[in-house]
């Protein structure tokens, strides 16, 4: 599956979907309450779905999961986020996450942000 990824997030999106597909087939019961899980979080409410993702992506830094750096960069540029929106998003997670944060967003989330606009064209 990989061998079809364009670039290295789309990649890391396809071999995130596929751990997620074969832990489905183990575990369906879970896997499918999970989802609805999520996705009740992530609907339309008092917050938006951008915002929701913004808030998901400071969290993913904060707790330096890559996949899901990768997966919440990509929701907030569905969600229409700017790149400025993203970036300052990231520097209020870096208040509280320091060096740590900031180095995935220098690299990993910029890196998302152009190969996912790529994509796009």
């Amino acid at each position: 599956m990989e061998m079809d990824a364009r670039n290295s997030t789309e990649s890391a999106l396809l071999h995130y979907k596929a751990g997620l597909g074969q832990f489905t087939k183990k575990m369906p019961e879970l896997a499918s309450k999970f989802n609805d899980f999520t996705e009740e979080c992530f609907k339309d409410g008092r917050l938006s779905k951008k915002e929701k993702q913004l808030i998901a992506l400071g969290i993913s830094l904060y707790s330096q999961d890559e996949y899901c750096i990768i997966y919440h960069t990509k929701g907030c540029l569905d969600e229409g986020c700017s790149e400025e929106e993203i970036l300052e998003a990231i520097g209020v997670t870096a208040a509280f996450g320091g060096g740590a944060t900031m180095s995935q967003a220098v690299t990993l989330v910029q890196e998302c942000i152009q190969e996912l606009n790529q994509l796009k064209q």
